[in-house]
C-alpha cells in the first residue's frame, strides 16, 4: 500500500513538473471575451486549477533552488517570470473555464 501511495505521489509530481512547461506563456492580464461551458468550468475548477497551483509551488521551489545561479547569470527576473509568474497567472488571473489568461470584464464602454 505504501508503494502505491509513493508511486501515486511521484506520478502527480511528474505531471505537475510537465505542466510547468505546457502552461500558456502569456503573462499579462488582458481582457478576454470567452464564454466557457459548464463542463469546461467544472474541469477547470476540479483538475486544471489544482495542477497549475502545484506547478506554481514547484516553480517557486525550483526558482529558489536555482536563484544563486540565476543571479550569477543575470537572469533571475526571467527565471521568476517563467517558473513562478506564468503558472500563477494561469491559476489566479484566468476566468473559470477560459483558455486564455486574463480577467473577464463585465462592463460596457
Amino acid at each position: 500500500m505504501l508503494m502505491l501511495i509513493r508511486h501515486l505521489k511521484q506520478g502527480i509530481m511528474l505531471l505537475a513538473a510537465v505542466m510547468i512547461f505546457v502552461l500558456p506563456m502569456q503573462t499579462q492580464a488582458a481582457a478576454i471575451s470567452e464564454t466557457p461551458s459548464t463542463a469546461a468550468m467544472v474541469l477547470d475548477g476540479l483538475i486544471v486549477r489544482p495542477i497549475t497551483l502545484v506547478a506554481t509551488v514547484i516553480g517557486t521551489t525550483l526558482w529558489v533552488v536555482t536563484l544563486p545561479f540565476s543571479l550569477l547569470g543575470g537572469n533571475a527576473g526571467d527565471a521568476a517570470d517563467t517558473l513562478i509568474l506564468e503558472p500563477a497567472t494561469a491559476t489566479f488571473l484566468r476566468c473559470l473555464g477560459c483558455t486564455n489568461n486574463g480577467r473577464k470584464l463585465e462592463y460596457e464602454d
